[in-house]
């Protein structure tokens, strides 16, 4: 790949095996970081490397035809409207839809597609959304609506889509998940309530009684005394591939969290470095970011 074109996140260390990643994005030719907020992604670049700011969804989005709002899906498939109030940081701030048409009105010179007039109003954008995607006839009237509208989800309404006209189930085996060693956890990683995805706000955790400290794994008391630690000792974390290979994560602190015995949970993205490249689900390809092998035990010379 010679270009690539990341909009918004922290691609370097969203992904496992950070390492492994910044050394692929150091191959591109030409790296482009659509972004709110500085980090580290920034410093993983290609040969040549552009950050381009861009307006927050807090900030007021002024086009031709006056303020925009951008539709949201949240996680239960409701979609609504999203509006900043806020004054722009800099009047040079341009939205993701102008960068991304501006970038399309380079590239494809010879393009038929209207893409000012795309931009000019976001409802042009919607109505095409609602020509070409199931569910979203006349999208511009439901997301309208006092709370917005449901993504169609025919299951949801006991319409299956089955030759039988009924739900089917299957069974399937299941891995046993328990580790056969005793002295190893499972260890799941997580976002903290100030961090957006992989951009990290501040170091604070509301969700749960965290302040100022990210470094960090939640361990249940009962693993923590079976290990000899004390809540803020500093542990070493050692974590075991599917491939058989190991790595090392040094001076994290334990800390006591009411998590099933035999669990332990931690941060990402700090803790992707943990991930191999052959973590990875058999059935859906994606990382093992909730499931991996992993030993914990008091940091040698650690103390507190």
């Amino acid at each position: 790949m010679k270009v690539f074109v990341g909009m918004g996140g922290n691609f370097a260390r969203a992904t496992p095996d950070p390492e492994y990643t910044e050394h692929g994005l150091a191959q591109c030719d030409l790296t482009v970081q659509v972004s709110t907020k500085l980090n580290r992604s920034h410093l993983a670049h290609g040969k040549d490397a552009l950050i381009l700011p861009c307006l927050g969804r807090t900030e007021d989005d002024v086009q031709q035809s006056g303020s925009q709002s951008v539709s949201c899906e949240d996680a239960m498939s409701m979609v609504q409207l999203s509006k900043g109030t806020r004054k722009p940081a800099s009047s040079n701030l341009r939205s993701e839809h102008a960068i991304i048409a501006g970038m399309a009105k380079a590239a494809l010179p010879e393009s038929t597609m209207r893409w000012d007039w795309l931009v000019a109003d976001y409802d042009h954008i919607r109505d095409a959304m609602g020509v070409v995607i199931p569910g979203l006839i006349d999208y511009n009237r439901k997301v309208r609506q006092p709370m917005g509208f449901r993504v169609l989800q025919p299951a949801r309404d006991r319409t299956f889509l089955t030759d039988s006209g009924k739900a089917e189930f299957c069974l399937s085996a299941l891995h046993d998940e328990v580790p056969a060693e005793s002295d190893v956890l499972v260890l799941q990683t997580f976002r903290s309530q100030d961090q957006w995805n992989t951009t990290i706000y501040s170091d604070d955790d509301r969700y749960r009684g965290v302040k100022n400290l990210r470094t960090l794994v939640f361990m249940n008391p009962d693993d923590m005394s079976a290990r000899g630690l004390a809540e803020w000792d500093r542990v070493a974390i050692e974590a075991i591939s599917k491939d058989g290979s190991r790595r090392k994560l040094d001076g994290f602190r334990a800390v006591e969290y009411k998590i099933p015995s035999g669990s332990a949970a931690g941060y990402m993205p700090e803790m992707n470095v943990l991930i191999e490249p052959a973590d990875f689900s058999a059935q859906s390809d994606q990382p093992l970011m909730k499931s991996l092998r992993v030993r914990i035990a008091p940091l040698a010379g650690g103390g507190r």
